[in-house]
């Protein structure tokens, strides 16, 4: 029989999960939103299950996407770690707490890193921790966390999809109404980005090499925020951070981008936390609840 492994610095103990990353039942919260491992996607990653529905409906979270940095310097960032598929050897060794999942591994650049997902009451706060075991500083480093939206969450045409400014709330995407009779074929790829802390671009449309269309929006948000109504207009999902440069979206994931980075220096941690809105309510709860938490973010 395993023993329960307790961390008394915090009063909390983990079981440890059972074999192939399955837990013995998902974390539910008040409101009946669930969280679990999916255990069948290729990365990392966990899903967030709207009340009454089946695992597609709602939000495919990978947890994260990558790990990038630029050391102290350099003009070049590195990917410390990349989601990809898993073997035996990779498949992160899940821990559980009555309300919290999370797994660490050490990424190349000799950086141990610590990921946890927490179940609250109106959503999912994603805690990131970077110890530096190397004798490197980097001016630059992030987690992306991935929120893949499905089911009736799913907004392939960002219609139900916004970003705050001065004035109120506004599609990320209003800037270009074409997009909504064009057939997709011709209109993806595209990521439609809105800055918040950096600079306008100027260039309002950009086609890259790699054959996706982006889209930046002329005008900055004031809140670090994306939120996607579901098609029924009863649920509400919105990711959010202190601060970050900019947040954007991918149409065909639907997926929300507000992606936090620090500095690391050599023997140093540093933390950093996105937070998923899951609730039922309005844009106008959501950013209020937006503006009370979070400043209490890492």
């Amino acid at each position: 029989m395993q023993k329960l492994t307790c961390n008394l610095a915090i009063a909390l103990c983990y079981v440890p999960i059972l074999a192939h990353g399955q837990v013995r039942s998902p974390l539910e919260n008040a409101s009946g939103v669930r969280l679990l491992i999916s255990d069948e996607n290729p990365q990392p990653s966990l899903r967030i299950i709207l009340p009454g529905r089946p695992p597609g409906d709602g939000a495919l979270v990978v947890f994260p996407e990558h790990v990038t940095a630029r050391m102290h310097g350099s003009a070049e960032v590195e990917h410390l770690y990349m989601s990809g598929p898993l073997s035996a050897e990779t498949r992160p060794a899940w821990r559980e707490s009555e309300h919290s999942l999370e797994y660490e591994r050490d990424l190349n650049g000799n950086i141990h890193f610590l990921a946890r997902a927490t179940l609250e009451d109106d959503g999912v706060r994603f805690h990131y921790e970077f110890t530096n075991r190397s004798s490197k500083a980097y001016d630059m480093i992030y987690a992306v966390t991935d929120p893949r939206l499905t089911g009736t969450l799913h907004d392939v045409r960002l219609e139900r999809t916004y970003v705050h400014h001065k004035d109120g709330f506004d599609r990320l995407a209003s800037e270009t109404p074409a997009r909504l009779s064009m057939p997709l074929s011709q209109w993806l790829p595209a990521r439609y980005l809105a800055s918040y802390t950096w600079p306008v671009a100027s260039q309002r449309v950009e086609r890259r090499e790699d054959g996706i269309t982006y889209y930046n929006k002329s005008r900055a948000v004031d809140e670090p925020m994306v939120a996607t109504l579901s098609s029924d207009g009863k649920w509400l999902v919105a990711s959010f951070t202190r601060t970050t440069g900019n947040v954007w979206s991918n149409p065909e994931l639907t997926c929300q981008h507000v992606d936090p980075e620090t500095s690391l220096d050599p023997g140093q941690k540093a933390v950093l936390e996105v937070k998923i809105l899951v609730f039922q309510g309005s844009l106008d709860d959501a950013v209020q609840k937006v503006r009370a938490q979070r400043n209490r973010l890492n």
